[in-house]
């Protein structure tokens, strides 16, 4: 998946959907294909149709080009596509979902609050992800 957009400078940008492993991001590069930030997500082990999103982060020198709403609008927007629950750990995600959550729903969009098994889930994730 690579979506072409713009930014708030009307600069392009791309966002791709990157698996590595465990941990997936979302992320967003600029027109020289510099990697200006991520979204980061585990998928659930034990219900193959959720997506924990848990870190959002853009580099300072691409702060205020709407990059972390760029993020999260086209994460969300793919889970919609590939039929995925949302959990959003990440407080970004859960900004926003807490703000246009009935939107998302209208748009075929599901998701639900954390759980302490989601948080678990998370932590031992990255956790072994960092000894590989």
């Amino acid at each position: 998946m690579t979506e072409q957009r713009t930014d708030r400078t009307g600069a392009p940008v791309s966002v791709d959907l990157r698996r590595t492993g465990a941990v997936g991001a979302y992320t967003v590069s600029v027109d020289d294909g510099t990697l200006a930030g991520r979204a980061d997500f585990v998928d659930t082990p034990r219900a193959t149709d959720e997506r924990v999103f848990f870190h959002t982060e853009v580099d300072a020198e691409f702060g205020g080009r709407g990059l972390a709403g760029l993020l999260v609008r086209e994460a969300l927007a793919d889970s919609i596509r590939r039929n995925l629950t949302v959990v959003p750990v990440c407080p970004l995600f859960a900004r926003h979902l807490e703000r246009h959550g009935d939107e998302y729903r209208a748009e075929g969009g599901r998701f639900r609050r954390p759980r302490p098994a989601d948080l678990a889930l998370v932590e031992e994730t990255v956790r072994n992800a960092g000894d590989a």
